[in-house]
């Protein structure tokens, strides 16, 4: 039997990121729900609720609420939860009530030489550019805010 494997890099979405912090401070922030609550949303939308278990195995349930009252309902399993990497599943809820499409996030997390966090961050499989894209500008929106906490923290 002959196996064809393809990947379509227009369904992916990678960014790289360096924060001046430690991994550990970096990886508290991924994996503790009263960090997340601050900066895992973009600009203009709260975190009113969010639920989970954050460890291999675990899930997770968020409200993202934008200033106009609209809600965004996302929810996934967690695969690793390691000081290396963060890997779990990712779906928005429909209107129907519905789960909605899943991707795969993997977060990885190495030392710098200079006491910084290089994150690579990549999420896949979109089933649209424009999904990829939107959820490009959302993420960087978060890391953004990620970056502003940790400066404070650091």
């Amino acid at each position: 039997m002959n196996v064809k494997i393809t990947q379509n890099a227009d369904a992916e979405l990678s960014i790289q990121r360096v924060f001046n912090a430690p991994r550990d401070l970096v990886l508290e922030m991924w994996t503790r729900k009263e960090h997340l609550d601050r900066w895992s949303c973009p600009d203009g939308m709260t975190i009113p609720v969010s639920e989970g278990d954050i460890r291999t195995g675990g899930w997770f349930r968020t409200c993202m609420r934008g200033n106009d009252g609209s809600e965004y309902w996302v929810s996934g399993t967690y695969h690793e939860v390691s000081p290396e990497r963060i890997v779990f599943t990712h779906a928005w809820d429909e209107e129907s009530g519905e789960r909605g499409h899943e991707t795969v996030v993997t977060i990885a997390f190495s030392d710098t030489e200079d006491g910084k966090t290089h994150m690579h961050f990549h999420q896949a499989f979109f089933t649209s550019t424009a999904s990829r894209d939107g959820h490009a500008e959302g993420w960087k929106a978060c890391f953004e805010k990620l970056d502003k906490l940790l400066s404070q923290t650091a």
